[in-house]
């Protein structure tokens, strides 16, 4: 799953940038944990980032798990002079760069800023260690926009960088795969879980102060 929304939706955030998360995100957060509930995920795993960190923190207390475990290579995108800047400012370099990987050229990316092959090299085999450790098991995985992108494009048999746009990724939204030991399969992609009337927890999704991304 995607991180929640941030404090300034309104910029780009690459690994740069350690941005909070906001009360819209922290909801987010609380709504996915309810939806993930019924399919009893043993592990939370989660980018070293704070909106990741904050993200699963909040998934794993709602659901009783232990510290969701922080793993490094799971950052978001390097975006150089992107991270911190108005999307509206430098939508068209991103865009740019995103045309190019769906063209196939996945060493393409802005000065300073990271490319596709960088990002699959990374976060790829990191994927698969969290698979290898729980054969036949669920967990969670918070990550990045692009991160989970590269994911899905990589992996996935009917998927490739061309796809891109394919796979919407929004704020704390779940992708679902299985895997079979060779083969990826998606059997959700974006989900993004509504509001529920309940449970109570839900009224005050907010993390005590421990949560504040200091703590892994």
């Amino acid at each position: 799953m995607r991180h929640g929304e941030t404090t300034r939706p309104d910029l780009f955030h690459g690994a740069e940038s350690d941005v909070e998360l906001g009360p819209a995100g922290r909801l987010q957060a609380a709504h996915a944990a309810v939806w993930l509930r019924t399919h009893a995920p043993q592990a939370v795993y989660c980018s070293t980032m704070r909106r990741a960190r904050q993200t699963a923190a909040i998934v794993s207390q709602m659901l009783g798990l232990p510290d969701p475990i922080p793993l490094p290579s799971l950052h978001e995108r390097r975006m150089a002079s992107l991270s911190g800047r108005p999307r509206s400012e430098g939508w068209s370099i991103y865009a740019e760069t995103r045309n190019r990987w769906m063209a196939g050229d996945l060493d393409a990316t802005h000065p300073g800023g990271e490319s596709y092959r960088a990002i699959a090299a990374r976060v790829i085999p990191t994927f698969l260690e969290i698979a290898q450790r729980h054969p036949g098991a669920a967990v969670v995985v918070v990550a990045h926009g692009v991160v989970i992108r590269v994911l899905l494009t990589s992996l996935l048999q009917d998927a490739t960088p061309a796809d891109w746009e394919r796979f919407g990724i929004d704020c704390a939204a779940i992708n679902a795969l299985d895997f079979d030991g060779a083969r990826w399969t998606a059997w959700l992609l974006n989900e993004s879980p509504t509001p529920q009337p309940q449970p109570a927890e839900l009224t005050d999704p907010h993390p005590p102060a421990d949560f504040s991304g200091d703590r892994p």
